[in-house]
């Protein structure tokens, strides 16, 4: 019995990650505390784009997908080499066929809300400062200020950091990020347009061009996500292989690209933005290592999971949540002591399991597009073969059946299980 506990787990930061782990906590009849340094509904950048590993997740915590303010999309519209290319969602035993878009203005409150439904108790307008270490340095509780900015404790055995990509708690306990590992800066903006927001396919731009520099190839890919209510989030990311990241102005770049997409869509005339360029940063194939230590569970954009692929985040975070929880369910049915530790230590090696391999193989493919050139190269050999271009899409997108399915799906499988873990 742990004694002086105000609850079993304390989640800091109500994200997806967050609120997927208070979830199935709570849906397993754990005391949970969901702390959230905010109030709902809050905006948070992103490109709202919903892949179905994503929207399997949304399935597993009874989101009803089917509702007002979802638009579903069959696929990805790939844009480069001069060639359009519709791909439709792989038809996988393992993974809903379409996706969604939704804005995280309203996403991340419905997932909270999930959440308490499920049992756990938010308290939002609550800032998590730091942790509170016991004799041994282990993690027995957080401080925090809260709505009035009075101080505050919470004590529990576990404490599961989902405070998104500046991982505040985990630098607190001397977890810093990884220098060896890929990052993304990403900066979206949305802007009112009758003709695009209803599209019903994600679009990838693999080049980017403005009218100022003809034929010169700006630095980054594009995005363009249709939202179903008058509204599409467009947006651009660099990584950190790319010569540009870190020496542009990003937005200028979106702004540069954006004028030099057709008038009828409406994304170059200033007067159709809804909001202002935001940007972010995206912390990808586990940059920031351990997953576990001193009864802290990392997920999500904390633990640098971000697919290093494609940028998406939002599904990891709820896999890696789910995951956090069922290894925190299992390790306090044990005693405190070495039997629950041994359960606890799991959770990084299921994770590398899982991930591993193929975030490696990400690794790799960062820095190979991050040359110019080699993008070049690909671009215009790869996009006019449909059926390869297929092949990318589920391994971009981390879309396949695990066991069984096509040949796509048994080559995708191997060369993840081969490749040494990131």
């Amino acid at each position: 019995m742990d004694i002086g506990k105000d609850a079993d787990v304390v989640v800091v930061g109500a994200g997806p990650g967050g609120s997927s782990a208070a979830f199935h906590l709570a849906r397993h009849g754990l005391k949970v505390l969901l702390l959230e340094k905010t109030e709902f509904p809050r905006e948070k950048v992103c490109g709202d784009g919903l892949t179905p590993r994503a929207v399997k997740q949304l399935i597993k915590m009874g989101v009803d997908t089917e509702d007002k303010g979802w638009l579903r999309n069959r696929g990805l519209r790939v844009i480069g080499g001069g060639v359009r290319l519709e791909l439709d969602w792989p038809d996988l035993a393992s993974f809903p066929d379409y996706g969604l878009t939704r804005t995280r203005m309203d996403f991340d409150h419905l997932l909270a809300t999930a959440a308490t439904d499920a049992g756990a108790e938010l308290r939002s307008g609550t800032n998590v400062t730091g942790p509170i270490l016991d004799r041994t340095g282990r993690v027995v509780g957080v401080t925090a200020t809260g709505p009035d900015r009075e101080p505050l404790e919470y004590r529990a055995p576990l404490v599961i950091a989902a405070d998104g990509v500046s991982g505040r708690f985990a630098l607190a306990l001397g977890i810093a990020k990884r220098d060896d590992r890929p990052m993304g800066v990403a900066v979206r903006q949305y802007f009112r347009s009758e003709t695009r927001h209803d599209d019903d396919y994600l679009e990838s731009w693999l080049e980017l061009r403005s009218r100022e520099s003809g034929d010169k190839l700006l630095p980054g890919y594009g995005w363009i996500f249709g939202l179903g209510d008058g509204r599409v989030n467009v947006g651009l990311g660099v990584l950190n292989s790319s010569v540009a990241y870190g020496k542009t102005n990003y937005k200028t770049l979106l702004a540069d690209w954006l004028d030099n997409t057709p008038a009828d869509w409406g994304l170059s005339d200033p007067a159709n933005a809804d909001g202002k360029a935001q940007g972010a940063a995206l912390p990808m194939g586990f940059n920031r290592v351990p997953h576990y230590s001193r009864g802290v569970l990392l997920v999500g954009d904390t633990g640098g999971m971000v697919n290093p692929f494609n940028g998406e985040g939002i599904a990891y975070a709820m896999e890696s949540g789910e995951l956090a929880a069922e290894i925190a369910i299992q390790a306090l049915a044990r005693p405190q002591g070495t039997a629950r530790e041994r359960v606890l230590a799991n959770y990084p090696t299921e994770l590398k399991a899982r991930y591993g391999g193929y975030y490696r193989l990400g690794n790799v493919f960062v820095k190979l597009i991050g040359n110019p050139q080699v993008m070049r190269i690909a671009t215009k050999h790869g996009m006019p073969h449909p059926t390869l271009m297929r092949f990318v899409l589920k391994l971009l997108a981390n879309l396949t059946d695990p066991r069984g399915g096509d040949a796509m799906d048994r080559v995708i499988n191997a060369m993840t299980r081969l490749a040494p873990a990131a």
